[in-house]
């Protein structure tokens, strides 16, 4: 990955901290890319969530981010392997300098600078380089994930000194050394620099300090924690009986579910909820409320069954049991009582449906149901190529660049009155046959459910024929389909890649090291635990990967 900062931003952004009449130089050269060359180590971009967690971790959960990151892009599926290739545009990296200077803000203000600094200054209206020091002594090794660095430490201590002697006031001058760090590519970026292994003459691994952040990352979603970060110091990562230990340390504390939610949010592709909207008109029921609901309710289904259950990952396609909030319940038409606990209303209650209701198992929710469908309609063909792309890991070639939509989009044509009618007519064209082949099959299986995600029986007052086939293989209406991806081995293979490209930032050569993981994964009858635990124990995932 080659990192580009626009050189008219640094100085633009650089002048504005030396407001102070500092930080020019230091922030150009920290935001100046290494030459490019054989030996330059793999970075992958933190996501947004792994960039809020880290901010929550390295400092409180009380640190609000405001404001917008840039868009991130896909790859291979997910944004953890796009992360491996995108630039910073000159607008991203605005962006990030402002979120910087929000969180450098309230780290110093009243409420949390005796807390967060952890030491009071001489004079508030000075600079207090040993109090600095403190605090940076701290900080730069867990933001940096790295190695504590006396050199990077003096640097900080000396721009916020200068700082606070300009503005007489300390507090000002830690949070300008502290803006510079949070723009820094060693607090943005992971890398994977690799080493000479010492107990495998001839082949490379990554280092300690950048195996701690591989670890974390992938079953935390977070920066390593001081434990984390001793056993890389102390070289134990880097036998096979130290990264046991801490592997199963991490998996077993509650924090792995967040590690499992940054999995499948990014593997079901949860990031473009931002940009769904529904036509109030037709859709009443769908609010911003209810966006922000369904997303939870798939991954509280999943880290349900896959943590704390340590269920069939085929499952999820089928389990009835769920978690619905009063919301959700309206919008699904199903009854549920509030429920107290201590004395305290629960917004979300755990919520099992009797057999054969439609509403079974994760394809049946309104997360995908309305991320894959336009304003004010179904699209059996979005929805069924989210499902080859996303769950079954298998790519739909994009439509044809002439392509007309004219029977699709007329919702209002008498003679086409359902989704099936209206495709079949546009399938009718010969460019378009081939891929709705691929689509449309499993995506008419979810005509039940309008873009808004309640059901429906009828559409224009006809019967909906909810039928469907894959692989060849017939089945009938959401359970049908839901059935069908359970039994089908591509979902089960499709997740192990996935979740070893969320770690490593690559898709796994098939190899027999990663035979061997998706035996493991197979012979635990699919317990996406112990296919995590597979992959951080295994030596593929820290060998150079690529080309």
């Amino acid at each position: 990955m080659k990192v580009i900062y626009r050189g008219s931003l640094v100085l633009a952004i650089a002048g504005a901290v030396s407001l102070a009449g500092i930080g020019l130089q230091t922030l150009a050269n920290a935001a100046s890319p290494a030459p490019a060359s054989a030996d330059t180590p793999t970075t992958l971009r933190l996501t947004p969530s792994q960039y809020r967690q880290s901010i929550s971790d390295v400092f409180d959960s009380s640190i609000k981010i405001n404001g917008r990151f840039e868009p991130e892009q896909r790859d291979q599926g997910l944004l953890a392997v796009g992360a491996r290739t995108e630039n910073f545009t000159d607008s991203g990296f605005e962006s990030y300098y402002h979120i910087a200077r929000g969180i450098a803000a309230q780290v110093v203000d009243t409420r949390h600078r005796a807390t967060l600094i952890g030491c009071t200054p001489k004079s508030a209206a000075s600079r207090d380089d040993q109090c600095a020091a403190s605090f940076f002594k701290r900080v730069v090794p867990a933001l940096y994930r790295q190695a504590l660095n006396e050199a990077e430490i003096a640097r900080s201590v000396e721009t916020a000194g200068k700082a606070a002697d300009q503005l007489h006031d300390f507090y000002s001058g830690v949070r300008l050394a502290l803006t510079e760090m949070l723009v820094s590519p060693k607090f943005l970026l992971r890398y994977r620099n690799m080493e000479a292994a010492a107990d495998r003459p001839g082949q490379e691994r990554i280092n300690a300090y950048d195996k701690a952040s591989q670890l974390s990352y992938f079953l935390w979603n977070s920066t390593p924690d001081a434990e984390l970060m001793r056993a890389a110091r102390d070289g134990e990562l880097n036998t096979q009986k130290g990264l046991e230990q801490q592997v199963d340390r991490l998996m077993q504390s509650p924090r792995v579910a967040d590690g499992v939610r940054g999995l499948f949010a990014d593997m079901f592709s949860f990031s473009d909820f931002e940009s769904v909207s529904k036509d109030p008109a037709f859709f009443p029921r769908y609010t911003l409320l209810i966006k922000e609901q369904a997303q939870e309710q798939t991954l509280r289904t999943v880290v349900d069954h896959v943590v704390n259950k340590h269920g069939d990952y085929r499952d999820i396609f089928t389990t009835p049991n769920t978690f619905l909030t009063m919301d959700l319940a309206a919008l699904y038409g199903v009854p549920v009582v509030d429920r107290t606990e201590n004395g305290q209303p629960q917004r979300w209650v755990t919520y099992k449906y009797e057999d054969g209701n439609v509403r079974s198992g994760i394809l049946s929710q309104a997360s995908f149901t309305t991320l894959w469908s336009p304003s004010a309609r179904t699209s059996a063909t979005s929805r069924g190529k989210a499902l080859r792309e996303h769950i079954l890991c298998q790519r739909v070639p994009p439509p044809p660049g002439n392509v007309e939509f004219k029977f699709v989009d007329d919702t209002g044509n008498p003679e086409f009155k359902t989704t099936r009618a209206r495709l079949e007519a546009h399938r009718s064209e010969a460019m378009c046959a081939g891929c709705h082949k691929l689509t449309d099959p499993m995506g008419l299986s979810l005509e039940n459910f309008n873009s808004g995600g309640e059901y429906r029986s009828t559409e224009n007052g006809v019967v909906i024929d909810a039928s469907g086939e894959l692989n060849g293989k017939p089945y009938q209406g959401p359970q049908g389909l839901a059935k069908a991806v359970h039994d089908d081995p591509a979902a089960t293979s499709c997740v192990a890649q996935r979740a070893f490209a969320f770690a490593t930032g690559y898709v796994p050569p098939k190899d027999d090291r990663w035979r061997q993981i998706e035996q493991t994964f197979s012979q635990s009858h699919y317990d996406v635990m112990a296919l995590l635990r597979a992959i951080a124990l295994s030596d593929l995932a820290y060998s150079r990967l690529g080309v």
